[in-house]
């Protein structure tokens, strides 16, 4: 039998790393540290797509950034509450 090391499901399936809801005004990007595949994404892009005034989260695995789109700016320690709960850490906006 061979194990599969990927953290994806056994189908191949990840989620997206892109989570969308209509109407948003200010975008801010964040550097997350631990991102490693299209399920990390999908985590990360989960968790903050629940904080309230979210209308958008892309995650790049790749480059570590997460890119939020919300009605008004967000308070950063909402982002890094988020991102522990998906397991992953924030290391703050992105230059």
């Amino acid at each position: 039998m061979t194990e599969n090391s990927s953290c994806c499901t056994p189908e191949g399936s990840c989620h997206s790393g892109t989570a969308d809801v209509e109407g948003a005004a200010v975008t801010t990007t964040y550097q997350v540290a631990g991102m490693t595949c299209g399920h990390c994404e999908g985590a990360v892009s989960s968790e903050i797509s629940e904080i309230p005034g979210v209308s958008a989260v892309q995650a790049v695995a790749a480059t570590g950034l997460v890119t939020v789109t919300s009605k008004a700016p967000l308070d950063e320690e909402a982002v890094r509450a988020a991102v522990d709960e998906a397991g992953y850490e924030l290391v703050g906006r992105a230059a």
